[in-house]
């Protein structure tokens, strides 16, 4: 299925798009969504694999992807899970090299494409865009960098920081505290580096102690600071 979204419904800073376009001025947002088409898919599709060739910025508007990439042994590793707001496909349109991970809907998702020429002329015309790309991979970089210091931990710690990795990421305020998205235990288990069956053990554990709250699509994080304290 294919659309175009308006211009006003993508530049609204609460609903679409925030992360990036925020405070950028509108009559420049209009003019880098000229070509912005918008395209419904199921979950469990493909959109973008290794070694493709990079023509397309993305950009989520509504649900779920995984980026995830292959081990050495051929074994599936999920480096990331975007949602709402976010983007890929940045990097093969900086650098002009072929794309250098899968990206998977976990969930029917709303992805609108933005050809990477008009994405380059975003940033080269607007220094906010330039900064705002430039937070984005730091904030990539810290997350990667504490996950990989943490692959020797317990697995009671591995287990929270990715729960503490998907808040900073794709958290959601709420009455009872950060709900962020109730992925299939196989993804919590490549983010984690962890058997699917100890994932489970620890999530476990860890509603038992009132950490995390589970329901049908979201776990419910009470206290941020209590789970980091989990850490060791």
């Amino acid at each position: 299925m294919e659309d175009r979204y308006s211009v006003q419904a993508l530049t609204n800073p609460l609903r679409y798009l925030a992360p990036f376009f925020q405070g950028l001025p509108e009559t420049v947002v209009e003019q880098a969504l000229t070509h912005l088409v918008t395209r419904t898919h199921p979950a469990n599709q493909v959109i973008l694999l290794e070694n493709d060739w990079g023509g397309s910025v993305y950009f989520i508007i509504e649900g779920w992807v995984k980026i995830r990439t292959y081990n050495l042994e051929g074994k599936e590793v999920t480096l990331n899970i975007l949602g709402k707001g976010e983007l890929f496909g940045e990097m093969a349109a900086l650098d002009e090299v072929p794309r250098s991970t899968d990206v998977i809907t976990l969930t029917s998702t709303i992805i609108g494409s933005m050809p990477a020429q008009d994405f380059v002329k975003l940033l080269q015309t607007e220094p906010m865009a330039g900064v705002r790309l430039a937070q984005l991979m730091a904030r990539r970089l810290r997350q990667i960098n504490r996950r990989l210091r943490l692959r020797e931990s317990d697995s009671q710690s591995r287990v929270a920081d990715t729960l503490l990795f998907l808040a900073e990421g794709q958290g959601k305020k709420g009455e009872e505290g950060i709900k962020i998205p109730n992925l299939p235990h196989r993804e919590l288990s490549s983010l984690s580096g962890l058997a699917r069956e100890t994932v489970t053990r620890v999530l476990t554990r860890l509603e038992k102690k009132g950490l995390i709250k589970r329901e049908q699509e979201v776990i419910c994080i009470p206290d941020l600071s209590a789970l980091e304290k989990m850490i060791v």
